[in-house]
C-alpha cells in the first residue's frame, strides 16, 4: 500500500502544480482509466464465462443428440445465467423452432396425423435452416461485441490527451520564461514541466492495457464466432442424419 501511494505521489504533485486546463486534462485521463479498467475486466470475465457455459451446452447437445428436437429450456437453465449472453442456447432454440415449423408444415400439407416419423427434411430445408440461423449467429456476435469499441476509443484517445497535456505544459513553461518574478516563474515552469510529463505517462499507462485487452478480446471473439458456426453445423449434421430421408440410389 505504501509503495502504491509513493508511486502516485508524482502525479498528485503534478496535479497540485497544474493550472486549470492541466487539471482538467488529468481528470479526463483518470476518468478514461476508470472506464478502461472496469470495461476490460468485465468483458474478459464475460468472455470466459460465456465460453465455459457454451462448452457445457455443446456437451449437453452431444449427450442428447438422439432427441435433438426435444430439449427444453429447463435443460439449459443451469447454463444460462441471467446476466450473461447465451449464444449457444439461442442458436439451438432458433434451429429447433424453425425445424419444427418446417416439419409441421409438411405434416399439414401431406395430411399426416400420426406419421411424423415419415416426414423428412430435404436438402433445401437444411439450406434454409442454415441461412436462417446464420443470422442468429451474426446477432449473437454483435451482442458479444457490445461496448468493445470503447476500448479502441480509449487506447486511441488516451495518448492524444496525454499529448495535449504535454504540449500545454511545455507552452505554460515557455510562457513563464518570458517574465514575472523569479520565484513565480520558477513555480510556473515546474508546474508546466510536471503537467507535461505526468499527462504523457498517464496517457500511455491507460492506452497500453486498453490496447492489449482490445486485441485479446477481438481475437477471442474471432475464435468464438468460429465455435458458434461449428456448433450450428454440428446441429445441422445431427438433423440431417435423423430427419433427412436416406438416398438409396
Amino acid at each position: 500500500m505504501l509503495y502504491i501511494f509513493a508511486s502516485m505521489q508524482p502525479f498528485i504533485s503534478a496535479y497540485q502544480q497544474s493550472d486549470f486546463l492541466g487539471k482538467l486534462i488529468i481528470w479526463f485521463l483518470m476518468l478514461l482509466s476508470m472506464i478502461c479498467w472496469i470495461l476490460l475486466i468485465y468483458k474478459i470475465w464475460e468472455a470466459r464465462k460465456v465460453t465455459y457455459f457454451s462448452k457445457r451446452v455443446c456437451s449437453l447437445v452431444k449427450k442428447n443428440k438422439e432427441q435433438i428436437l426435444h430439449l427444453e429450456p429447463a435443460h439449459f437453465s443451469p447454463f444460462m445465467p441471467a446476466h450473461l449472453p447465451h449464444p449457444f442456447p439461442q442458436i439451438y432454440f432458433g434451429l429447433k423452432d424453425k425445424a419444427i415449423e418446417i416439419l409441421n408444415k409438411k405434416i399439414f400439407f401431406l395430411g399426416k396425423t400420426d406419421g411424423a416419423s415419415e416426414v423428412y427434411l430435404t436438402l433445401s430445408d437444411l439450406e434454409l435452416l442454415e441461412q436462417t440461423i446464420s443470422s442468429t449467429v451474426a446477432e449473437q456476435y454483435k451482442i458479444l461485441e457490445k461496448n468493445l469499441f470503447l476500448l479502441s476509443t480509449i487506447y486511441t484517445l488516451a495518448p492524444l490527451l496525454g499529448l495535449l497535456g504535454t504540449v500545454w505544459g511545455i507552452l505554460v513553461t515557455f510562457a513563464s520564461l518570458n517574465g514575472g518574478p523569479a520565484s513565480a516563474s520558477n513555480a510556473a515552469i515546474l508546474g508546466g514541466i510536471s503537467t507535461a510529463l505526468s499527462t504523457t505517462v498517464m496517457g500511455l499507462v491507460i492506452a497500453i492495457p486498453a490496447l492489449i485487452a482490445y486485441n485479446y478480446l477481438r481475437n477471442h471473439l474471432k475464435h468464438f464466432a468460429s465455435d458458434m458456426e461449428n456448433f450450428l453445423y454440428q446441429l445441422l449434421s445431427i438433423l440431417e442424419l435423423q430427419y433427412r430421408k436416406a438416398d438409396l440410389g
